[in-house]
């Protein structure tokens, strides 16, 4: 263990902290403090991508893989950050879910296209992964708590098998997908945008939300479970509404504030 961490340290924690500018992010509107270039943010991802496609299989689908591609790369087109390859892949777990890597690799799970019925609800899923992408929001949290670090070494000792398998996911779930309420809305918010630019219908962000929603209430033992992965729906649900819309609509307010 101790011997991946140094080979892990020296090969991808140099690249996050070898300088730090503040520059202005057209996604967020903000002046905000970059530690690594683009072209070092892509080699880690393409680094821990390569440990993730070890542990869990690629859907066998060739075409729903390229349905997956041409979606997220039309996205990806609208998108504010075009200083990195977008990547794609269908991973082929019953988790309704979806993440996204440094360097703009975004991974969806099988379970969550069961899920979608509709192309749009597919490009509200990945605009959103998008979204968390430009707004930088990964690196944040690497800077924050170190997680790509301790992700890489999860992902490069477990073996394969179920077991060892779900503890790589959870980890993934700890270090990666669990955003602050403040970045899954803006990231929202920012899925509502490219949607509209890439020729999607934004609504279908909504729909997916309250199948989401629906989950949680039908299904208790899943529920803690997609709380952990898809926290603040109602948060979530009542700020897309308001960004298509333009207006709050009572019923989401008292679902939001309850």
């Amino acid at each position: 263990m101790k011997k991946i961490l140094l080979t892990f340290a020296f090969l991808v924690l140099p690249f996050w902290f070898s300088g730090c500018a503040n520059v202005y992010n057209p996604a967020t509107g903000k002046q905000e403090p970059v530690f690594t270039p683009s072209k070092n943010e892509e080699i880690s991802g393409q680094k821990i991508s390569k440990s993730v496609e070890k542990k869990f299989k690629s859907v066998d689908n060739f075409r729903l893989q390229e349905k997956i591609q041409a979606i997220g790369q039309k996205i990806a087109s609208a998108s504010d950050r075009q200083d990195i390859t977008y990547h794609f892949e269908i991973l082929d777990e019953k988790e309704v879910n979806a993440f996204a890597l440094p360097g703009g690799y975004i991974y969806v799970f099988k379970g969550l296209i069961d899920k979608t019925d509709s192309d749009d609800e597919i490009a509200g899923v990945l605009a959103h992964e998008i979204g968390h992408v430009t707004a930088r929001h990964i690196a944040k949290r690497i800077r924050g708590s170190m997680g790509l670090n301790a992700l890489a070494i999860l992902m490069t000792t477990v073996q394969s098998d179920s077991a060892t398998k779900q503890q790589a996911y959870k980890g993934l779930v700890e270090l990666v997908l669990q955003y602050s309420r403040e970045d899954e809305l803006e990231a929202d918010k920012l899925a509502v945008k490219y949607t509209r630019l890439a020729g999607f219908d934004p609504k279908a962000i909504v729909t997916f939300l309250e199948k989401l929603r629906k989950i949680q209430y039908e299904k208790p033992i899943e529920r803690a479970h997609i709380y952990k992965t898809h926290p603040y729906l109602a948060d979530r649900i009542k700020n897309v509404k308001e960004e298509i819309n333009g207006v709050i609509d009572f019923k989401d307010y008292i679902n939001a504030v309850r």
